[in-house]
């Protein structure tokens, strides 16, 4: 690893440390170098607030220092006005001679446009250092941008022999897979989501809440799919605490948002749709078996976070069928792990 690569995998660190704060924004880091130490460091915290060069500017105590030393920045500057100033006039004022540059910015009525401009005056421009890293730090932000709806996660837990859940009598509870270590993980991914869906099935057999209730973290909107207004109005999706989405219909339910789904229509299409439409930018599929397939088969997804305990139902609704790349492995406990999978 060289020094420039040394110095954007600690943009990187910073960047990480805003995930599910900045959506629909990216999660960016910025750190400034000069005679080979860090003068100074910031990241974007919240959507809405200084971004990072910004903060990282701000915590440089000699301003001076500025004129000769470097800014590591995970994603391109911005040359535009939003919810604030263009990064690039910043970096430009402070007559910061030069700039490193992680990966450029997705959309692409902008990429490359901050670059350009830092160019034009006379700034020298380093691009993609750990660009592999810094893209997969924003995936949900990229994927949005290039692919016109939001990253989508699949998440479920399984038996050792392959499913997903044993059939049950009405009113029965689920099969307990999840350890309190592994319930914390999910609803940390919950919590670093912009939204979550389940099938009419889960919902009226789990009545889940779909909320973050063992990390700390803002709730995803819920949504759950009902075209015929079989899930009762009593359902813990419908208590009001936090939004809910229900694409189909239900006379029954009120106080919740719904979007009608015509009968030839795709809910999925639908979904996707509405959420590009809203400016959600992730979505994890939750359950059950028939939905995940369903995101599976369309090749609607993105990534995979499959739980495999070491219990054993030897019978029961199967576990979706699915292909891509092995990532990564989170060993919990002897027989009990996380596999994560990544389309191909």
């Amino acid at each position: 690893m060289n020094i420039d690569e040394l110095y954007m995998q600690r943009c990187v660190q910073l960047a990480s440390m805003a995930e599910g704060h900045t959506s629909p924004n990216p999660m960016v880091g910025a750190v400034i170098v000069c005679d080979g130490h860090i003068i100074g460091e910031g990241y974007h915290r919240r959507c809405g607030e200084a971004h990072a060069e910004v903060n990282a500017i701000a915590s440089v105590r000699d301003k001076s220092l500025l004129s000769r030393s470097t800014i590591y920045v995970s994603l391109e500057p911005c040359s535009h006005y939003g919810k604030t100033p263009p990064c690039c006039d910043l970096i430009i004022e402070s007559k910061i001679p030069r700039v490193v540059v992680g990966c450029l910015d997705p959309f692409p009525q902008v990429s490359g446009r901050g670059i350009r401009k830092l160019q034009q005056h006379g700034i020298d421009v380093t691009t993609n250092i750990l660009q592999e890293a810094c893209m997969w730090l924003n995936r949900k932000f990229i994927t949005f941008q290039q692919q016109g709806r939001p990253y989508i996660t699949l998440k479920w837990a399984q038996s050792s022999d392959g499913f997903i859940d044993r059939h049950r009598q009405a009113n029965e509870p689920p099969t307990q897979f999840s350890t309190p270590t592994t319930r914390c993980w999910s609803h940390r991914l919950r919590a670093t989501n912009d939204a979550i869906v389940v099938g009419t099935n889960t919902a009226i057999a789990d009545n889940p809440s779909l909320t973050t209730r063992y990390w700390s973290g803002r709730n995803p909107l819920r949504i759950t799919i009902d075209k015929r207004g079989r899930i009762p109005a009593h359902s813990a999706l419908f208590d009001g605490t936090t939004d809910t989405l229900l694409l189909g219909k239900n006379e029954e339910v009120k106080g919740v948002e719904t979007i009608a789904l015509a009968p030839e229509a795709s809910s999925i299409d639908v979904l996707l749709k509405e959420l590009h439409q809203r400016n959600v930018q992730s979505l994890i599929v939750e359950g059950g078996s028939t939905l995940l397939q369903a995101f599976i088969d369309c090749n609607l997804w993105d990534e995979a976070r499959i739980e495999t305990t070491p219990i054993e139902l030897h019978n029961g609704i199967k576990v979706p069928i699915i292909n891509g790349e092995e990532m990564q492995i989170n060993l919990h406990r002897q027989g009990h792990h996380t596999r994560i999978i990544r389309r191909q």
